[in-house]
């Protein structure tokens, strides 16, 4: 076929792509979009946006598209034309809005990855069922008891192998403790067992997928992860026939009735995909959100002295009381009389922002102070920039846990204050947020009554988008006895 030939056969094709890009560009024309920059076609701008900065900052990337275009801009990321919100009150808005405006709308290469029944990227009804399910089984009663004592637990089995002048990966340590209690919290396995650290390995592989660039091919981590997640769903399975077979014969034991694929099996309608997706997905948000949230508290803390010693005054007073009266666990009266501490992770969350953004689509023409957001755009409301808005809170980029006081207390209901959503909001807010804290509270009690701690290398948070400390936050431990 000559050139000539082979123009006119394609000449209709580009003439068809000529039109529709015509006629979207009027249509735009028409609309009062936010300013902003549309990129490369295809590519946009999402290289630049995911290039990796500080946790602790905004990034140069949204630095100079704020100062630029304002808090509202558009652009295209992951493919798709976008609304970008840095903007309080419009991301408000938006999680206010869920159902109605906008729903969840996560890029194809996560679903794929943690499957079409995740709680992450499911939306309407089934997003609520799952959700009902996974806030039943984690009910106040279940958090006073049975996963305060089991997260006390696991903290004290990851601080006993801390060594005298040891160095050693906070972060490690970190997901050792969430994984564990995440394991033994969703399937009864206990920690050190040959099957318990398996299953670790291959998630740590997959996780390693979760974060890298959706790229399926041989060699590459998303490959990889791909791989791996189909070995830890046949594992869970395994873990599914073996509950089943037990409940029928009635002889399981009271232990695994306690954990979340027994109570799934016994107290919902699920098929065996939704269950699978369902403890694959609450094994990612409950082991690397708590995780990386507890390096960071790490991260924070060795570098201020004062905060560091307002905070062992608190839990010095709590283990002196427990003393005196006999006794030895934590309770939940205990818990909440960290005030304190509940100040520090608040801050540690602010500061850190493990969860930087959310993904959202219009579903509807949306207007907002005179933008027009079109039906089937993305949206991404920034967390993190109002974290870091200084308009917002003062000094942002100051580790302040006194910010959260009030008269000596902390201030109300920060979870769902207007500004503070380190958990989402709305319909999508995060169902394991009280046990996330719970977690760490545990792991801060133990931490600063026996020890003492600083960093052995110089390291960082970054985000990639996910937060990660490059180096494994490398610290040098000594004990110390304060009680």
């Amino acid at each position: 076929m000559s050139d000539s030939e082979l123009f006119l056969c394609l000449l209709p094709s580009i003439l068809a792509l000529l039109l529709i890009f015509i006629l979207v560009q009027r249509k735009q024309t028409r609309l009062n979009l936010p300013p902003g920059n549309m990129g490369w076609p295809f590519l946009g701008e999402t290289f630049g946006y995911l290039k990796p900065y500080s946790a602790t900052s905004i990034g140069e990337f949204m630095e100079n598209h704020i100062s630029r275009y304002g808090k509202i801009y558009k652009s295209n990321l992951f493919g798709e034309p976008t609304i970008v919100s840095a903007d309080a009150g419009f991301n408000r808005f938006i999680i206010q809005n869920e159902g109605r405006l906008f729903e969840c709308s996560y890029p194809r290469s996560i679903g794929g990855i943690l499957g079409k029944w995740s709680m992450l990227v499911l939306v309407g009804d089934m997003h609520r069922d799952m959700r009902t399910i996974s806030l039943k089984f984690l009910n106040h009663a279940r958090l006073r008891t049975h996963l305060l004592r089991e997260a006390e637990k696991n903290t004290l089995l990851v601080l006993s192998s801390w060594k005298d002048n040891s160095v050693f990966s906070a972060q490690d340590e970190a997901k050792k403790f969430t994984f564990n209690l995440m394991a033994k919290h969703i399937m009864s396995m206990d920690p050190g067992m040959a099957e318990t650290e398996q299953l670790k390995k291959e998630y740590i592989t997959f996780m390693k997928g979760v974060v890298s660039a959706p790229v399926n091919l041989p060699g590459t981590a998303y490959r990889r992860a791909l791989q791996s997640r189909s070995t830890v769903l046949k594992f869970i399975e395994r873990k599914m026939e073996e509950r089943m077979r037990k409940m029928e014969e009635v002889i399981e034991k009271k232990a695994e009735e306690d954990d979340l694929l027994g109570w799934v099996l016994k107290h919902s309608n699920l098929s065996p995909e939704q269950i699978l997706d369902l403890i694959l997905s609450l094994l990612f948000a409950g082991h690397e959100t708590s995780a990386v949230s507890i390096s960071l508290a790490i991260y924070f803390l060795q570098d201020s002295p004062t905060v560091l010693h307002q905070l062992r005054e608190e839990h010095l007073a709590i283990a002196r009381a427990k003393k005196q009266s006999g006794e030895m666990e934590l309770n939940w009266d205990d818990y909440k009389s960290m005030e304190f501490t509940h100040c520090v992770i608040n801050e540690t969350l602010r500061l850190g922002n493990v969860v930087r953004f959310l993904h959202r689509k219009a579903i509807n023409d949306v207007r907002y102070k005179g933008y027009d957001i079109p039906c089937g755009w993305k949206v991404l409301p920034v967390i993190s920039a109002v974290h870091l808005d200084s308009s917002v809170f003062e000094e942002p980029h100051q580790f302040n846990p006194w910010r959260w006081q009030q008269n000596g207390n902390v201030k109300g209901n920060t979870s769902t204050s207007n500004h503070f959503m380190p958990f989402g909001g709305g319909l999508r807010l995060c169902a394991g947020s009280e046990l996330a804290k719970v977690e760490m509270a545990v792991f801060i009690h133990h931490l600063v009554l026996n020890f003492q701690w600083g960093l052995a290398d110089k390291d960082q948070a970054m985000a990639f988008p996910f937060v990660e400390f490059p180096k494994g936050l490398p610290i040098k431990v000594q004990h110390q006895k304060l009680v």
